[in-house]
């Protein structure tokens, strides 16, 4: 299906949201981390992020919002993957200083940092609810 108007879906904004038990800790974890809060997002149902240079938002709803919205319910973290977000690093050091900070701030690492071939390093990590991310650098 073609765009009806001249504003392409490229233009448009686009942003994660992904279900949480715990709002305080999904907050903490992830300021720890560094990510910048979206201040004006954040309310008793939602914590939201600015992450990256182009501040890609995510918002982490309580669950039971999160549901509401989606007309379904969540996937069960404990039992298999729902999404991974993948974090651009500029060094070895930095991707090793990503590990040592999540857990630092409450997360585990699923993947140590490591060589991964042809010139790629990387490390995989999950917030305490489960949600996975990982952080690569290319020495290429």
């Amino acid at each position: 299906m073609k765009p009806t108007t001249a504003t392409s879906i490229q233009n448009r904004q686009v942003w994660a949201n992904i279900p949480v038990n715990e709002l305080e800790r999904t907050r903490d974890f992830y300021t720890d981390l560094g990510f910048k809060i979206n201040g004006e997002r954040n309310n008793e149902q939602l914590v939201s992020f600015f992450v990256g240079k182009d501040d890609f938002v995510v918002h982490f709803f309580l669950e039971e919002v999160f549901e509401h919205f989606s007309g379904g319910k969540a996937a069960n973290r404990e039992k298999g993957n729902e999404i991974m977000f993948t974090i651009g690093a500029n060094s070895r050091e930095e991707v090793n200083t990503w590990a040592e900070r999540v857990l630092e701030a409450g997360g585990t690492l699923f993947a140590e940092p490591a060589d991964i071939g042809n010139g790629w390093y990387n490390c995989g990590f999950a917030d305490p609810e489960g949600h996975k991310w990982n952080v690569f650098y290319n020495g290429k």
